[in-house]
């Protein structure tokens, strides 16, 4: 910290500059040494930068190895019994069956049943949950749970480890995961990611909408609508994964060594 010769007092943090009013009155080793000091360090943005950080390390970590897996979406106030509660069992045995682990956002209703049929079905069981005020842990049927703080940690979770995403009829959350996803592909920052939204009656209004007014404006085009697939079968939604995910295998690139010809030497 430095002050005279017409210089204001300034002190360097890192490779923050503070000069003037803003330059603290204790240093940094001050302040976590001192046991009787203040907790609101705790709450400062270099430290939420920590928590981020330190929630896709969790993220990458518990997932790096869970194979193909589909992220299934829905509402969180179906009940066992309704519709759609055993549309979701179904799907998540279906997905299961087919190779699949099914990745949920942990909490009730569609969630819950697609986390439920996964794992009577034998397959692998995953749950992100969030933060929420009005929600509470993971469902029961998750093998594999996380929890975020942050909403957009559990997005890249969704995303990265999953081959596709099917819709349940849900509300918000749902549309944003949806829209999320399909501005991804549109953009092509994924590829070969299918997107099935599961219920015509439901679902059939927006795509229609996107349809009439959006690609009617001239906002999008025909291509882009044709990323949603609405179906109301859960095997057509599966073999749609299957498919992708076939197709996605045989794109791939060949990392095998060169044939390379035995050396002759002159």
């Amino acid at each position: 910290m430095t002050e005279g010769e017409g210089r204001p007092l300034e002190r360097q943090r890192g490779p923050v500059l503070m000069r003037r009013s803003q330059v603290p009155a204790s240093t940094t080793d001050q302040r976590l040494l001192d046991s009787h000091g203040s907790s609101e360090w705790l709450h400062t943005d270099p430290w939420r930068v920590m928590r981020i950080q330190a929630e896709f390390v969790e993220g990458f970590g518990a997932l790096a190895e869970l194979g193909a897996a589909i992220s299934v979406f829905g509402s969180a106030r179906c009940r066992p019994g309704d519709h759609d509660y055993e549309q979701g069992v179904r799907l998540g045995g279906a997905l299961a069956r087919a190779g699949f682990a099914v990745i949920t956002g942990g909490g009730p209703g569609a969630m819950e049943s697609a986390n439920k049929g996964a794992l009577e079905a034998g397959g692998v069981s995953v749950g992100l949950g969030i933060e929420l005020p009005f929600e509470s842990g993971l469902n029961q049927w998750v093998d594999i749970g996380v929890n975020f703080r942050y909403f957009f940690a559990r997005k890249t979770m969704f995303v990265k480890y999953a081959q596709g995403f099917i819709a349940l009829p849900g509300g918000f959350g749902t549309f944003d995961e949806i829209f999320e996803a399909v501005t991804l592909v549109q953009t092509q920052k994924v590829t070969s990611f299918p997107i099935v939204l599961l219920g015509t009656s439901y679902w059939g209004g927006l795509v229609a909408w996107i349809r009439e007014a959006v690609l009617g404006g001239g906002k999008v085009s025909d291509k882009d609508v044709d990323l949603l697939r609405l179906t109301d079968d859960v095997d057509e939604a599966v073999a749609i994964m299957v498919e992708a995910s076939r197709s996605s295998k045989d794109e791939e690139p060949d990392t095998a060594a060169p044939d390379i010809p035995p050396h002759h030497s002159e």
